[in-house]
């Protein structure tokens, strides 16, 4: 059994961590929070915690953890991986792994160099069998029209960001917003199901501050388009289409995909969905622990590089579609390297 560390302990963290030790292949013990009472509060919950840190560099020198999970606003996603596989760990690190290409371009740089590091994006639903159903239902289709793919969901912070404060996801300077938080489940979508876009543009509603709190983003593919919907001011209950000839793939969300149909000309539907785990997180983590179970597998090492090369696309997707829209974070102008 793996010995985990966290940096996070929000209830994002606690569900990971839930699911992480359901696996069986992790354990966790150790945990960093800027607050050491937090933090302390936090590993209560779990009967194999024996370390707390509110100090990030002695977390990861004197952590005996092998795995980290981060969970931190998303500015700090770069930074804090590339400290942590420094100190020789493996991480799994909340989406969107970084900010922008440029910093992706360095943990590639020194993954290359490091093989016997692995580094995972978690984005929950790519593990998950309805998205593979998904993904297969596709292959499957003669013809695509073309996709409306929706994930809007209101974030409960926005109440905060109305009374005039300015929480992490609604923040330029926490790398945040609606594409980075939410449209990146619908780009790892359209990235799996049809391919890399021949181009990309995103039409954002711009808050008081410039973030975006929703928008509309338009891929195009040869023939047809693909059109995400996503944002946190406000619950969409549309479902997500994929479009045939006579044909649809529906689903109850584009990014939970606890229901999929495909429905024929004649309006009827054959389910090609499974019920989902009750933690939403728990095929996530279990794909991470096969892996991490044999890292010398040349087999596991290729996977996780498949899987490390569609966080690279959808990275760039999510770059291109921010450029489109003049939405630029301060992570953006920074140079970075190890």
């Amino acid at each position: 059994m793996m010995k985990l560390g966290i940096i996070g302990t929000n209830w994002i963290t606690k569900q990971f961590v839930e699911a992480a030790e359901t696996t069986g292949d992790f354990t966790l013990t150790s945990v960093y929070s800027r607050k050491l009472a937090t933090a302390q509060k936090f590993g209560a919950d779990f009967k194999n915690v024996t370390e707390y840190f509110d100090n990030l560099s002695e977390f990861f020198e004197q952590g005996t953890f092998e795995v980290v999970y981060i969970a931190s606003p998303n500015n700090l996603h770069f930074e804090q991986t590339l400290q942590a596989l420094k100190a020789k760990k493996h991480v799994i690190v909340e989406k969107p792994m970084c900010s922008n290409p440029a910093e992706l371009k360095v943990l590639q740089k020194y993954l290359h160099h490091h093989p016997e590091l692995y580094c995972f994006e978690a984005a929950r639903h790519f593990h998950e069998p309805n998205f593979q159903s998904v993904k297969q239902a596709v292959k499957e289709l003669p013809v695509i029209q073309g996709a409306n793919l929706t994930y809007k969901k209101y974030s409960s912070r926005y109440d905060q960001f109305l009374a005039g404060e300015e929480p992490n996801v609604f923040s330029p300077k926490f790398s945040g917003g609606a594409l980075q938080d939410l449209g990146v489940y619908l780009v790892y979508d359209a990235i799996s199901w049809f391919g890399i876009p021949e181009d990309a543009h995103y039409y954002p509603v711009k808050l008081r501050n410039g973030i975006d709190g929703s928008g509309t983003a338009i891929l195009n593919y040869p023939g047809y388009d693909v059109v995400l919907n996503v944002g946190k001011t406000a619950n969409s209950y549309l479902p997500g289409e994929i479009y045939g000839l006579k044909e649809t793939i529906v689903m109850d969300n584009a990014a939970e995909l606890q229901k999929v149909e495909l429905v024929d000309a004649t309006g009827n539907g054959t389910m090609l969905s499974v019920d989902p785990a009750k933690n939403p997180m728990l095929a996530e983590a279990k794909a991470f622990g096969e892996i991490l179970r044999d890292t010398d597998s040349l087999q596991n090492k290729q996977l996780q590089q498949e899987w490390l090369a569609v966080a690279v696309e959808v990275n760039h997707v999510l770059y291109k579609l921010r450029q489109s829209a003049g939405l630029v974070f301060p992570a953006d102008e920074h140079e970075v390297d190890y």
